[in-house]
């Protein structure tokens, strides 16, 4: 039990836990409306408002900075009919259909702003990007009517696109020699827009209602007030706009593979679509609450998950055991050990290219911040949450396009 708080339970033995992480993590205990405690997956580690990798239960209020800005990232994957066999030994044609095929990255300056084109929006929006967003227009158009800010954003132009940072599209491996194609996205500019917003907006109602917090990123908006309503509303657009997303993603980029190879597979013989930074209405523990997970799967009793590692590193496709002291979650991945400043600092190019050998993907120094070093051993994250889900798949990536 923390000092004025409720307890915190941690799936961390063997793997580091930052003592910031856990000063975070006891802030976010001491708010009053926590529902029986805090749940940190082995993938904890420092966050910008809350601690990515937590799982926080709430009764009614929610902390937008919690969910964060990148509203409804997560992760997509499916099994092909592919085997390994049919493959290429030179998979660079393979990463370069996928990268015509899906705008990723950013120019222009700040945000994609200023001189050129942004390369990580769309020009000239495609068929299929305009098709999917038909069912995203009316509630936005409410939600541009209620908040101006949203007006001007990078919304449609955003759909079926990557972003940067650790987003990514792999073709990879199972065990078995299957081949899996899979991607990690969210909504992309306009979530950004959304969450920043909300954050912005809990924070003057602190102001006003002279709340004193112990980290002003806990700002929250209470249930009952019409800025609570609105958020949430507005979070499950988002969310909406990030399962689309990938599907728009993932789409294109099975075509480019038939495309590039050639060949007619069966392509969604298995397929995973999941969450890992959004607010979730359920049940536990005798109450309803709003779950806010940060960096955090969902993994109730045989629920399908993806646990990805590093641009290096294996990732999992798994099945959740339904733990009801983890409120039914495990970890969204391996978590950063280090710092993308850090990264670039002590990890060198070369030690790049050694832990990506056999991966088709970029070698340069610009994705040394996502070089797997900077990330925790994710055999070991998985081996800290096995009651919390047990792996169905093991992947190995064999190309990696990142932004």
């Amino acid at each position: 039990m923390q000092e004025g708080g409720v307890p915190i339970k941690s799936w961390t033995v063997g793997v580091p836990f930052e003592d910031e992480a856990k000063e975070q993590l006891k802030n976010i205990s001491r708010m009053p409306f926590i529902h029986q405690w805090v749940a940190a997956m082995p993938d904890v580690h420092l966050g910008k408002g809350a601690t990515i990798g937590s799982v926080v239960p709430t009764l009614g209020a929610v902390i937008p900075a919690a969910v964060g800005v990148d509203i409804g990232c997560g992760m997509m994957a499916v099994r092909t009919s592919l085997k390994a066999g049919m493959l290429p030994e030179n998979l660079a044609g393979v990463r370069s259909a996928i990268e015509r095929a899906v705008p990723h990255g950013r120019t222009g300056g700040r945000r994609g702003k200023g001189r050129g084109r942004d390369k990580g929006a769309w020009a000239n929006l495609p068929d299929d990007v305009m098709a999917a967003w038909v069912p995203l227009a009316a509630r936005f158009d409410v939600l541009k009517e209620k908040h101006g800010v949203l007006k001007n954003t990078n919304n449609i132009n955003h759909l079926g696109t990557l972003g940067t940072g650790n987003h990514f599209i792999e073709m990879c491996l199972d065990e078995h020699d299957s081949v899996w194609l899979m991607l990690h996205s969210g909504s992309r500019g306009v979530g950004n827009r959304i969450g920043t917003y909300f954050i912005e907006m809990a924070k003057k109602d602190m102001a006003r209602w002279h709340i004193h917090l112990p980290d002003l990123d806990l700002a929250y908006l209470s249930e009952g007030t019409d800025h609570f309503d609105e958020y949430v509303e507005a979070v499950e657009w988002a969310q909406n706009f990030a399962r689309i997303n990938r599907e728009v993603m993932m789409a294109r980029v099975i075509t480019a593979v038939k495309d590039t190879l050639g060949l007619a597979f069966e392509a969604r013989m298995e397929a995973v679509n999941c969450h890992h930074n959004y607010i979730s209405r359920e049940h536990h523990y005798g109450q309803n609450v709003l779950v806010t997970r940060k960096g955090a799967v969902r993994a109730r009793a045989g629920e399908m998950g993806i646990i990805p590692g590093s641009m290096g590193a294996r990732s999992f496709i798994v099945r959740g055991l339904g733990n009801a002291e983890s409120f039914c979650s495990c970890s969204h991945g391996a978590g950063r050990v280090m710092s993308r400043t850090r990264a670039k600092k002590l990890v060198s190019l070369e030690a790049h290219r050694q832990a990506t050998a056999g991966v088709e993907c970029r070698k340069d120094a610009g994705v040394i911040d996502e070089t797997p070093s900077a990330y925790k051993p994710i055999e070991k994250v998985m081996e800290a949450q096995k009651d919390l889900v047990e792996i169905v798949y093991t992947l190995k990536q064999v190309v990696c396009v990142k932004g």
